[in-house]
């Protein structure tokens, strides 16, 4: 693993504003960054991959053992959606995608830092932009990045279940989520799905029906939203998630996936397993050295750095009254450019590819750079 410093394309601006990412520059800061790229050798690659496979298996088991001791509202599901995320777990509701956040210096094991469950973004830089710089660069012989084909495959599996099209929504006011979002609608699109864009705000409440319903007043049946769980259980229409069926894409359990309070229970399940960190909930226990995070947060939001009980960051948010995990602290490597951060993407539960951000400080935050990769 190594960061190689090069000159930027010098159309690179309108290439990928072709390609959707329009908010390639964030408050006159570059966040798309082609000024460097990493490098891995296929030996790194078939590590991390086989990282990411591993950790995807034992959070399946986590998950089962969370519902199976019915320990769910310890790890922050509300009582009332205890029930969604049990059923859509146990009757396999289809999921679509996720990313772990790896620590990884191409010397030691990678490092799990947290598993971005529900609402992943990166996600069109890692897939397709990252792909055509390589491409017209001809930067590396490869790149680890099967992520738009198995997207379209996996849809092509979910589509047997939405009989009645998919509803997509989010926050549109934001550029990242609504091309994020219009992304993965154009993927369903080519895998033959019908598809209807709503932002968040306009779905509605039908009583007599018992239904959330469209602008058109049109039953919502099945929907991909690029909104959390963990947002939705605070919003006035959370509770109506339980009074009715909808087909939720991610589905309820991924809630529960999402908790770092889950990194604790993989630490007391598999302990001293090399691609993970010790993690505790509402205490450091013995580690002097630790980052303290809230269980559900996004972004580094509401980070506490601690080395030999001196702080060494913190990051402010809006997610600080909520349980807290303890995870012990590890340097990120600082290639000469920032401190990169591994976003290793899952697709229908599989390793599918590597989206890197880089940061000047130690916690990855949302000004942190999406920096390309090749293998080589």
């Amino acid at each position: 693993m190594k960061r190689t410093s090069i000159p930027p394309r010098r159309d690179w601006r309108p290439k990928v504003e072709k390609l959707g990412l329009v908010f390639h520059t964030i408050n006159d800061a570059c966040y798309w960054d082609e000024s460097a790229f990493y490098t891995f050798t296929p030996q790194e690659v078939d590590a991390l991959e086989h990282a990411t496979n591993e950790l995807a298996g034992m959070y399946a088991q986590a998950i089962a053992l969370a519902i199976e001791k019915r320990v769910l509202p310890d790890l922050g599901v509300p009582d009332w959606l205890v029930p969604m995320v049990e059923d859509s777990w146990h009757r396999k509701a289809p999921s679509v995608y996720g990313r772990f956040d790896l620590a990884y210096d191409g010397k030691g094991p990678a490092k799990l830092i947290e598993f971005n469950a529900d609402t992943p973004t990166s996600l069109l830089e890692a897939s397709v932009v990252q792909w055509e710089w390589h491409k017209d660069t001809r930067i590396g012989s490869d790149q680890w990045n099967s992520i738009h084909e198995r997207f379209i495959a996996q849809w092509e599996k979910v589509r047997p279940s939405l009989p009645g099209g998919l509803h997509f929504t989010g926050c549109f006011e934001s550029a990242e989520d609504y091309m994020t979002l219009t992304y993965v609608r154009d993927l369903a699109l080519q895998a033959g799905i019908k598809t209807s864009e709503i932002p968040v705000e306009e779905i509605g409440w039908c009583a007599l029906r018992r239904k959330f319903v469209d602008a058109k007043d049109e039953v919502i049946n099945s929907i991909f939203k690029l909104y959390p769980w963990d947002w939705m259980i605070h919003d006035d229409f959370g509770p109506r998630t339980a009074q009715t069926n909808v087909n939720w894409i991610e589905p309820a359990w991924k809630m529960l996936a999402s908790s770092k309070a889950l990194l604790a229970l993989l630490w007391e399940m598999f302990p001293n397993h090399p691609n993970l960190l010790p993690c505790y909930i509402g205490n450091p226990c013995d580690l002097k050295s630790y980052a303290r995070k809230p269980f559900f947060s996004r972004e580094g939001a509401n980070v506490l750095l601690v080395r030999d009980g001196n702080v060494l960051d913190e990051t402010g948010g809006s997610y600080s009254a909520q349980g807290t995990v303890y995870q012990q602290l590890y340097d990120l490597p600082n290639f000469g450019g920032g401190y990169p951060m591994l976003g290793s993407w899952l697709v229908n539960g599989e390793s599918a590819g590597l989206g890197i951000r880089e940061s000047e400080r130690r916690v990855t935050d949302n000004g942190s750079r999406f920096v390309p990769h090749v293998m080589s």
